[in-house]
């Protein structure tokens, strides 16, 4: 967790375009932006995938005060962009407090890999200033679930009466031990995929959060992940990521010319990993070896 790590001439831009995004949090409580009926009932309707209506956010999952970091953690010079949000939450128009998770569900077709060269790192950027009482990500110590399988992978507070391969009885120690990323604007809080952590409820009234996610892999070498870039815009929305700012971006955001390599031998006979979820249910489509080629 690292508060406050984007400064605000960086935040600046990327704020600045927000309006043409999101309805502003009077906007949505004074019900004058038509746009507010699309937050309500649904903790994710909130939620823009990369590439993002303005140029300056799209360009931020990019910074390179962002990839430095990723490179930092991942251990590779060689990173790719695999996807990005941006997530608009208000008070009243949804329940945003979440049950304990890990996400890889929906950014991987297999269980975690141990394999260094497969990591891949998460990131919440937050755009706006977010104390506790405004839905703070919190993040249960790898200490705490070391150990946990691939099923089940929520683990709510307290028992849940729909009980399934996927959803835990009741783990109230883990909620003891969570630990909270509130922060200023230009907070960073950034974890490998397997961890657990859950959003939380806002309380204040007549309140917003916005927060960006960007996800990067190290290496070219790896499983494509289940998300895609730009999964449900069009390509004429694309921008090139390059500029001042963004020293190496074309590179990181550039599309693996590999198939994929074999399983890591240490997940073969660990747990099987779930095939489907309502929440989450990726589609692998394998076409005969002859289709593959080189873009």
């Amino acid at each position: 967790m690292l508060p406050g790590h984007l400064p605000s001439e960086v935040l600046g831009p990327a704020v600045a375009e927000l309006g043409t995004m999101f309805p502003t949090a009077a906007g949505f409580h004074d019900g004058s932006d038509p746009r507010r009926e699309r937050f309500l009932g649904d903790e994710f309707a909130g939620i823009d995938v990369f590439p993002f209506e303005g140029t300056e956010v799209s360009l931020l999952p990019v910074h390179d005060l962002l990839t430095d970091l990723a490179r930092t953690l991942l251990g590779s010079a060689d990173i790719r962009l695999y996807g990005a949000d941006a997530w608009a939450k208000y008070t009243g128009a949804a329940d945003y407090d979440q049950d304990l998770h890990r996400d890889y569900l929906n950014h991987t077709v297999l269980v975690p890999s141990s394999a260094p060269e497969y990591r891949q790192v998460e990131m919440f950027v937050f755009l706006a200033d977010v104390p506790e009482d405004r839905g703070p990500p919190h993040l249960a110590p790898r200490a705490i679930t070391a150990g946990a399988r691939a099923t089940p992978n929520w683990f709510p507070a307290k028992g849940s009466p729909q009980q399934d391969r996927f959803t835990a009885t009741g783990n109230p120690e883990w909620y003891e031990h969570e630990k909270s990323a509130a922060g200023p604007a230009g907070t960073v809080t950034a974890f490998e995929f397997g961890t657990f952590h859950r959003g939380t409820a806002m309380t204040p009234p007549r309140r917003s959060a916005i927060h960006t996610a960007p996800e990067l892999s190290a290496s070219r070498r790896r499983m494509g992940p289940a998300r895609r870039l730009g999964e449900s815009q069009p390509r004429s929305r694309l921008v090139p990521l390059r500029g001042p700012r963004h020293t190496t971006p074309t590179r990181t955001g550039r599309l693996p010319t590999t198939g994929p390599p074999l399983l890591d031998p240490r997940n073969i006979d660990g747990p099987r990993p779930p095939l489907s979820r309502a929440r989450h249910n990726p589609v692998v489509v394998k076409p005969p070896l002859s289709r593959w080629s080189r873009p």
